[in-house]
């Protein structure tokens, strides 16, 4: 797999990968599916968002954000990462947030914060060996499909 910094062409990859996430799904806590113009602007606005290219398609991506607007957090960023439907398990994941903790790392940031909608074995084995360690639960915090959700947050040291 290649892994490339993102560009604005590729908001409809990125959009097609995490459209079943939002549809199918609540590991991610989104109700509609973002548009290609939304997923551009998150490019945009994102400190780093890596896409992984397999082949030539793009297979998934990761992304580093601000973890919150308030200047005395500057020094910590939120990470997620998404892969194509049945590439799980594959080294992809792993592969994307490895090189995206390279480059926040070379970005000044110290702290990388991931919020996973539990349960979901597969992201929080994921975190935990990349050396992300639990540091809370969000009891109730994300309603979707007719129910309340728990979100768990991870913390690394960069």
């Amino acid at each position: 797999m290649t892994i490339r910094d993102a560009t604005l062409e590729d908001a409809d990859d990125c959009a097609a990968i995490y459209a079943p996430y939002v549809r199918d799904t609540v590991i991610s806590l989104e109700e509609e599916p973002p548009t290609a113009d939304v997923m551009a602007r998150r490019i945009e606005g994102a400190h780093v968002w890596l896409v992984g290219e397999l082949d030539g398609r793009t297979v998934g991506y990761a992304y580093a954000g601000t973890f919150n607007e308030r200047v005395a957090y500057r020094w910590t960023c939120t990470v997620s990462v998404y892969l194509e439907t049945g590439r799980r398990r594959t080294g992809a994941g792993r592969a994307l947030y490895e090189a995206l903790v390279t480059r926040v790392r070379e970005q000044g940031f110290v702290r990388a914060a991931a919020g996973i909608t539990v349960p979901n074995e597969a992201s929080v084995g994921l975190h935990r060996a990349l050396g992300f360690a639990d540091v809370g639960l969000f009891p109730r915090v994300g309603w979707k499909f007719d129910a309340w959700h728990d979100v768990a947050w991870m913390q690394r040291d960069l």
